[in-house]
């Protein structure tokens, strides 16, 4: 099953266009939504009555913030390619202080199709444990992969998110979360210290050593710990942060690829087309073009 919606009222405001794609593998719902914006944000998430699993694909312009209520900031901290887990029931909500595009993935589970088709039991308090703005960068692969698919007509699709619906509630449901090799993160001060550093010189090239005394830890505790407390080794975080940065002046200016690539750190367009298709699955001029028409 799949269908498309393009156009959903009433929208939130400051949204300006709300696209959503649906699909189901293996008694698991997928919506894949994108939406423009511009300015402040704050909606609540749909499908309260069922337990879902919220990834955020892409996004530029602010952070994207999940909150338990509209107007009370989520004590979690900011990490990229962050993730929620929400049991049915769980009201939530979405928040950006000035948000210009989001891609995200809802999947949506019905445990009683689940158990009849994958003949698992899953563990009932791994699904009634709510997670928010947390990383698996495994699931987070996997969420992605899925969400390419949504709108594929090609049989072999369906095989192809069968499988991957399945690998992603063995590692949801089935596998603890993964501590960094000591069991321990940063300490909240020394992430911050260690973020603001990071955000202030990020077009540049930033030492290990440095980070590391800014926690004041030795390099390798602070590798673990830094990826324990955000899902991430220190230099994805930063090569993250540049491609949001670039996506912004994609968006929001008319700076060439080679201003782009020169203002967020990258030696050339050709090295900054090249990471940024990697990271993204498409060029940047495709990227820009889709986001503007």
């Amino acid at each position: 099953m799949l269908a498309r919606v393009d156009a959903i009222a009433p929208l939130p405001e400051n949204v300006l266009s709300l696209s959503t794609a649906r699909r189901a593998w293996n008694g698991v719902s997928l919506d894949v939504n994108e939406w423009r914006g511009s300015g402040r944000v704050a909606h609540q998430f749909p499908h309260q009555t069922e337990t879902r699993l919220i990834a955020l694909l892409e996004e530029v312009g602010s952070p994207c913030e999940p909150r338990l209520r509209e107007n009370q900031p989520c004590a979690a901290g900011y990490r990229p390619r962050h993730m929620d887990f929400a049991p049915a029931g769980m009201e939530m909500w979405g928040y950006s202080a000035d948000v210009r595009f989001v891609r995200d993935a809802t999947l949506m589970f019905d445990f009683a199709a689940m158990d009849e088709r994958l003949a698992t039991r899953f563990d009932r308090e791994a699904t009634a444990t709510p997670r928010l703005r947390f990383s698996d960068d495994r699931i987070w692969s996997l969420v992605r992969l899925l969400a390419e698919v949504v709108n594929d007509p090609d049989p072999s699709a369906q095989l192809y998110g069968d499988g991957l619906t399945t690998a992603i509630m063995a590692r949801l449901f089935a596998d603890p979360p993964q501590p960094g090799a000591d069991g321990k993160g940063l300490a909240p001060w020394q992430l911050r210290r260690v973020v603001d550093h990071l955000d202030a010189h990020l077009p540049e090239r930033i030492d290990l050593a440095r980070l590391a005394a800014l926690a004041g830890l030795s390099q390798s505790h602070f590798s673990r710990a830094f990826k324990a407390s955000t899902g991430m080794a220190p230099y994805h975080w930063q090569l993250d942060a540049r491609i949001r940065r670039a996506q912004a002046l994609l968006i929001d200016s008319r700076a060439t690829l080679d201003q782009v690539a020169e203002a967020t750190g990258f030696a050339d367009a050709v090295h900054f087309g090249r990471t940024f298709r990697k990271l993204i699955g498409a060029t940047p001029a495709t990227w820009r073009r889709d986001r503007k028409s």
